[in-house]
């Protein structure tokens, strides 16, 4: 059974690995719109891609984060047993 202590660390790393995966996505999005930007139709459309993406990928993060909080509520629930606060 794993400890407290691994149960927290483990959270904490997935948690950098959304947000740096958030982070990459829109900066990624961002080169390429500013790559685009001479170019009049092209930059309109991907100027629109990058705020449906902005919005998929905030989503997706916000989503995947209190998932993983409920997961993790329930591990720390299984570790803790009837000490735990929530």
């Amino acid at each position: 059974m794993a400890s407290y202590k691994e149960v927290q660390k483990a959270v904490r790393v997935e948690k950098l690995r959304l947000w740096f995966a958030w982070l990459a996505g829109n900066i990624i999005m961002l080169i390429i719109a500013s790559a685009t930007r001479d170019v009049t139709i092209v930059s309109v459309v991907t100027q629109v891609l990058v705020i449906v993406v902005f919005v998929v990928l905030t989503v997706a993060l916000f989503r995947m984060t209190s998932t993983l909080n409920r997961r993790a509520a329930q591990a720390r629930r299984e570790v803790l047993g009837p000490d735990y606060p929530g």
